[in-house]
């Protein structure tokens, strides 16, 4: 097994065949972290994004937030039963996507995916900032380097996740049942502490607020609407679980409810509790630290505060919130790193993402989608340098966008079935509970609705314009792709009737000297029988030219040596030309090029080799009626790379790397290719596929040329044109 092999096995773990995926499912207890950690981590910062935009007007407005915090908790129970029907509805996985498509069309559809591809890739920026933003509130030396720290738990985040679904839910099942308990504790002590009389009081209980303007009539209202909007963070990964029905073990949509449920519950009750102590405690927050008067340095989050004010400032309590509220916000991108790779599947399976998103990597996780997901996170993380307040006005459109049309779509959805008629119809016990489901998911539409026009309108200034641009752009560009597909589709599609099949095979067999990978080549084509056949070979230098002439004489080659003549010592073109020739002389003919090419066995040796075959190759492909078939030439370096055992695997056998035995022990067959025939290797055997089967510099077993493969010699085969 080669290093990076090694490694890779180091860090993702070993293949998983696809029969043991149920062994992957979930049960509920480990669904609870996988899917709701981003939805319960909310609860660490939704209060503060409240008082934050509360304190512009003044601490006066601080009285206003219990409102805006009940506001968003009916809110949020609400959407929490709009999905629950949802799951019921459509457990197959596609979550609004699905559900919008079938119900308000595919254009509709596939405005949400945009907008839930923006949203995940928010997720992960937003909540790995927030859980550096905590870190370093305890440990403020760290400040300085939040960025790289950020960078660092997405990398983490990421191995976890290639090593599969259930593997990182049970890993990250600690933190999150750590989180519940500690906040459960901390808001009990809290109250406790409140009722006997002894009132936590925050560190910045007595600092003072600046006010920035005087807020009254309209602007007051679009202030307490702002904050409001703020506020609906705290719904913010309520539709994953809808995303990841496939997930759970079955009955699956009951699992997929209950814990949609429990999530629910969880997250209000954890919600207010810390607003209900951020207000006992008198915290005090402003969005710019300059506005806090008497405050000094960075001010530290509002969970910490609280903590602080509860167990007190260093104490074993403080320290143990601190670090479960970082762990659980740094863990709540899990939820996207779970959600995206799946909706990113399903959009690749119609086509809309190229279709590499929709392949289960070894650990049967979608792992192109994972690391996509990481790739532009670190780009968020450092395009706004790990700043939450900046990345938190660009959060929640993309959710609410998502929210409001699936909703629609279920009204829709339930209104079909009412108008079903005949066996299908529903029976008068069935209709009413229709009905009730109906209603919720109107009033869950009206409310995300409203919502969705108050995030747009108070958050576009702030930054919320980002994501109304990148939205249509993704939404064009998914578009370009299904079109690109269609097109495609349609000029694969074969004529009726049988093949034509050409008039004559012309082969034409690329030489610079006579050597052995040269004479191979030259057997080989012979062995393949084309009806007329030459060896080409271009006159950059003419003493070089006559003495292959002479060398061609002196073996007494039966085939023809054609030299072609290059004043300007190009190889590429003359051969090109020449190749046109054929092909106008004879358009029903089919022209053979057979290209001599060695296999080396370390990457630096690809160094030392001149690349002209593969140039011609690249260029050979854009001619038609044109076939290319690699020779290859294993030198004595490759042979301690075919040696190299790789374990076969899911991967494995999906980049094509995973030989099975031949019969009655003869050598491996790959893709249907028998190789390994003959000293050295395969006398040049093509490959149907089109590209080299075999014959890697990393020691891929045998070693069969490839039909068509120019430009795509990935596997080590390297020119033995002009060494």
């Amino acid at each position: 097994m080669a290093l990076t092999d090694r490694l890779k096995r180091g860090f993702v773990g070993r293949p998983i065949g696809s029969d043991r995926l149920g062994e992957t499912l979930l049960p509920k207890r480990v669904a609870l972290p996988v899917f709701a950690s981003d939805a319960l981590s909310s609860v660490s910062y939704a209060t503060e994004e409240i008082l934050l935009v509360l304190s512009l007007g003044g601490l006066a407005f601080y009285h206003i937030s219990p409102w805006l915090a009940g506001a968003v908790i009916v809110l949020m129970l609400t959407v929490v039963a709009s999905y629950r029907q949802n799951v019921h509805a459509y457990p197959s996985g596609g979550g609004d996507y699905e559900v919008v498509s079938t119900n308000l069309g595919p254009r509709a559809g596939l405005l949400v995916g945009s907008a839930l591809l923006v949203d995940y890739v928010l997720t992960v920026a937003v909540s790995v900032s927030a859980g550096v933003a905590n870190l370093t509130s305890a440990v403020t030396g760290l400040a300085e380097h939040k960025v790289a720290i950020a960078i660092v738990i997405v990398i983490l985040l990421t191995m976890m996740n290639l090593r599969g679904v259930r593997e990182s839910g049970t890993a990250f099942a600690i933190p999150t049942y750590g989180f519940i308990a500690g906040i459960a504790v901390m808001i009990v002590t809290g109250l406790v502490k409140t009722a006997v009389g002894h009132t936590p009081r925050a560190e910045s209980a007595g600092y003072h607020v600046v006010a920035e303007h005087d807020y009254a009539g309209l602007a007051l209202a679009f202030l307490v609407l702002r904050a409001f909007a703020s506020g609906c963070t705290a719904l913010t990964g309520v539709e994953a679980i809808s995303n990841g029905v496939p997930a759970f073990q079955k009955p699956k949509s009951r699992n997929a409810a209950t814990t949609l449920l429990l999530m629910g519950v969880i997250a209000v009750i954890m919600f207010a509790g810390v607003t209900a102590l951020a207000l006992i405690s008198d915290v005090h927050v402003a969005e710019h630290t300059s506005d806090l008067v008497g405050a000094s340095g960075e001010q530290p989050t509002v969970i910490a505060q609280v903590a602080a004010a509860v167990f007190g400032d260093g104490s074993a309590g403080f320290v143990y919130i601190a670090t479960v509220t970082t762990l659980i916000l740094m863990l709540a991108a899990n939820t996207a790193f779970n959600g995206f790779p799946v909706l990113g599947s399903i959009l690749a399976r119609d086509g809309y993402l190229p279709r590499q998103l929709h392949t289960r990597g070894d650990r049967l996780a979608y792992s192109n989608g994972i690391v996509l997901l990481a790739g532009f996170a670190i780009l968020l993380i450092v395009a706004f340098d790990a700043q939450v307040t900046a990345l938190i006005q660009l959060y929640i459109l993309g959710v609410f966008i998502s929210f409001t049309l699936s909703q629609i779509g279920m009204v829709r959805h339930w209104a079909r079935i009412l108008r079903s008629t005949g066996p299908t119809a529903p029976d008068p016990a069935a209709r009413r509970r229709i009905r009730r489901s109906q209603t919720i998911n109107f009033i869950g539409a009206c409310l995300t609705g409203t919502v969705l026009v108050l995030v747009l309108i108070t958050k576009f200034t702030h930054g919320a314009w980002i994501v109304c641009l990148a939205i249509p752009i993704i939404f064009l560009g998914m578009r370009g792709i299904r079109g690109h597909y269609d097109r495609v589709a349609i000029e694969l599609t074969p004529e009726p009737g049988p093949p034509t099949l050409p008039s004559r095979i012309r082969g034409v067999v690329l030489v610079s000297k006579i050597h052995a990978p040269t004479l191979r080549a030259l057997a080989y084509a012979k062995a393949s029988r084309p009806h007329s056949l030459v060896a080409l070979t271009v006159a950059v230098d003419q003493a070089d030219a006559d003495r292959l002439r002479a060398a061609w004489a002196e073996r007494g080659i039966s085939i023809d040596l054609v030299v072609l003549a290059s004043p300007y010592r190009e190889v590429t073109r003359p051969v090109l030309d020449y190749v046109a020739r054929i092909r106008r002389e004879s358009p029903r003919d089919v022209v053979a090029v057979y290209v001599p090419e060695y296999v080396v066995g370390h990457w630096w040796e690809h160094l030392l080799h001149n690349q002209s075959a593969l140039r011609l190759k690249a260029r050979l492909l854009f001619q038609p009626g044109v076939m290319v078939t690699s020779v290859p030439w294993q030198l004595a370096s490759s042979s301690g790379a075919e040696r190299r055992v790789e374990r076969t695997g899911a991967g494995a056998v999906r980049r094509g790397r995973a030989a099975l035995p031949g019969p009655s022990g003869g050598p491996a067959i790959l893709d249907g290719t028998r190789s390994g025939a003959g000293p050295g290797g395969a006398g040049g055997t093509t490959s149907s596929a089109g590209v080299p089967a075999s014959a890697g510099s990393t020691g891929s077993t045998g070693s069969t040329g490839s039909t068509g493969a120019a430009g795509q010699s990935g596997s080590g085969l390297r020119s033995a044109e002009r060494e």
